[in-house]
Parts: C-alpha cells; sequence; structure tokens
C-alpha cells in the first residue's frame, strides 16, 4: 500500500506526528485506538472523515517504520 497517498507530515500540525491528510488525527491515534480493541468499524463510527483505507494506511506506516528500524548491539 502507497500509504503516503493518506498520511503527512506537517510540522504545523500536531508537533509534526504524521497525520491523516485532511485531519488533525495522528497514526499514533488510530493505531492506540486499534490496540484498545476497537475495530475498523468503531473507528469509523466515532471519526466518519475517516475511512478503510485511510486505516489500512496508517498500519502500513506502521509497519514500514518497524521494518526500517535498525538494532544496535
Amino acid at each position: 500500500m502507497n500509504y503516503a497517498a493518506f498520511i503527512e507530515i506537517n510540522s504545523a500540525k500536531r508537533f509534526g506526528k504524521p497525520c491523516i491528510i485532511g485531519t488533525r488525527i495522528s497514526v499514533y491515534d488510530v493505531l492506540n485506538w486499534l490496540a484498545e480493541g476497537m475495530s475498523t468499524g468503531d473507528i469509523i463510527a466515532d471519526f466518519p472523515e475517516l475511512n478503510e483505507e485511510q486505516i489500512k494506511a496508517c498500519l502500513a506506516y506502521a509497519a514500514d517504520k518497524e521494518h526500517k528500524l535498525r538494532v544496535v548491539s
């Protein structure tokens, strides 16, 4: 998935945290809601400005960031 089509980093918005384009909802917010047990449907019901593709983009962003981490021993 090309998450760059859904996620932006703007230093003037949410202190430069990655956010869903057109919103002030951060990737962290979405990941936290999922971790707390909210379903995609629950999130969309609470935040109708979001859609399933945007939520999946947050997961793809997090997976890509995790993949790029380098363990230093």
